[in-house]
């Protein structure tokens, strides 16, 4: 079903089935009614296809009363490795996680660099998966040095890597040596076994609750 240049004006959309599937022809209008009666709990990809800026998306719960549960992340990692991150991002959507993940949320037309560091800026935590395709991807260091910059603007923690294999713990390349000697690493080089995985998986889901 298509739509565009809609007005959804006092409605609750938090019980609407299959709201993330329309397609939008066009922008549409969601009022800050709409919001309060769905009490913030309206589809990220509705809302992102109906033109609502990431910013307002991000901050649409804490506009109606509702504490953030979890930081919100951007997920940073090499095109080889999209198995785990498709993976990674739909687990943490699933409990609640505001996440950013490139194929699925960038649109069509939109400048990769300057979108992605948006992206970082608005977000809480960037999820940097390490292995040894990332390590060597100028892309992947371009994202770091962007986490890396507003940690020290922002005087906070935001860069949370985790690893697949062992390449960071070997490699010579200056920003991996770095968060190999500061930083605590997460471990996922046994993503695929299921019960390693959600072992994993939640330790990380703790790290990133919100200090409410």
């Amino acid at each position: 079903m298509h739509i565009g240049w809609t007005v959804f004006g006092n409605v609750n959309l938090s019980t609407v089935r299959g709201i993330e599937s329309l397609e939008h022809s066009g922008p549409s209008t969601i009022g800050i009614d709409t919001l309060y009666r769905s009490q913030g709990n309206i589809s990220e990809v509705f809302l992102r296809g109906a033109g609502v800026p990431d910013e307002m998306i991000t901050y649409s719960k804490s506009l109606v009363g509702q504490p953030f549960q979890y930081y919100s992340c951007f997920i940073s990692y090499s095109s080889r490795d999209e198995a785990l991150a498709q993976r990674l991002h739909a687990d943490l959507q699933d409990k609640g996680v505001r996440c950013w993940f490139a194929p699925e949320d960038l649109k069509i037309g939109d400048e990769f660099r300057s979108r992605i560091d948006e992206s970082i800026q608005v977000y809480d935590r960037l999820l940097l998966i390490l292995s040894e395709h990332s390590v060597k991807s100028r892309w992947v260091q371009k994202e770091v040095e962007t986490a890396f910059e507003k940690e020290s603007k922002e005087d906070r923690l935001v860069l949370f890597p985790v690893r697949i294999d062992d390449a960071v713990m070997h490699s010579r390349v200056g920003w991996a040596a770095d968060i190999r000697r500061q930083r605590h690493i997460g471990d996922f080089r046994q993503w695929k076994e299921h019960d390693v995985y959600q072992k994993a998986f939640h330790r990380l889901l703790h790290d990133l609750k919100a200090d409410i």
